[in-house]
């Protein structure tokens, strides 16, 4: 099993592409708007402020592509049936660290691919998102820090989203499925799908 997401960036900079980016070409009907059923497996704390702010961001980003998201535990989704469904697992604390920590590098999130098919299976490592927010809060926003940890989580958890549902490994030149983002890519202003990205959800079969 492999896994394929989106890769950690510093501040300022840009990290390599992690897959060749590919022009795509598509075809056939547009898939009508779809109920997307997201469980969501904590493995450690979570802030309840940050998991709000990140469900209404990654709602805010896929809304073009015609998706409604319904987000469910574990739990819950051990007792009810849904037509599309896939699994978010967050390892570490999803909470801002209270002052920068040293880095790891590594990938932010990864989406599980098993014989060249990818998954709708993902893990966000919250500790490497975390620290990579907090590395980039400065001034007033430390005191908003759980809402833009959020927003960054949201925007990673929208990438994996993106892999799961096309079975795309090729990221986008653009928007929030490119392989690598900076921190005020995360953070700051919108980050949106890409035109491109937007019909490729909408043409899935």
């Amino acid at each position: 099993m492999h896994r394929v997401g989106v890769g950690q960036v510093r501040a300022r900079q840009v990290f390599a592409l992690l897959f060749t980016v590919l022009p795509a070409a598509f075809s056939g009907s547009v898939k009508p708007d779809t109920n997307l059923t997201i469980v969501l497996d904590f493995k450690g704390p979570h802030s309840p402020q940050s998991v709000e702010a990140m469900k209404e961001e990654t709602q805010g980003i896929l809304k073009d592509a015609g998706l409604h998201l319904r987000w469910k535990s574990r739990q819950e989704a051990q007792i009810a049936s849904f037509d599309e469904l896939v699994v978010v697992s967050f390892s570490g604390a999803c909470e801002l660290p209270p002052a920068p920590l040293y880095d790891e590098l590594g990938p932010l999130a990864s989406t599980y691919e098993t014989d060249g098919h990818i998954q709708p299976f993902s893990e966000v490592s919250c500790d490497r998102v975390s620290a990579f927010v907090r590395s980039g809060l400065h001034g007033g926003d430390v005191l908003r820090g759980e809402l833009l940890l959020g927003k960054a989580l949201g925007r990673v958890v929208a990438h994996e989203l993106v892999h799961m549902l096309t079975g795309d490994k090729e990221h986008s030149r653009a928007g929030v499925f490119k392989a690598g983002l900076t921190v005020e890519q995360l953070l700051a202003g919108e980050l949106s799908l890409s035109p491109g990205d937007i019909q490729r959800l909408r043409s899935r079969p």
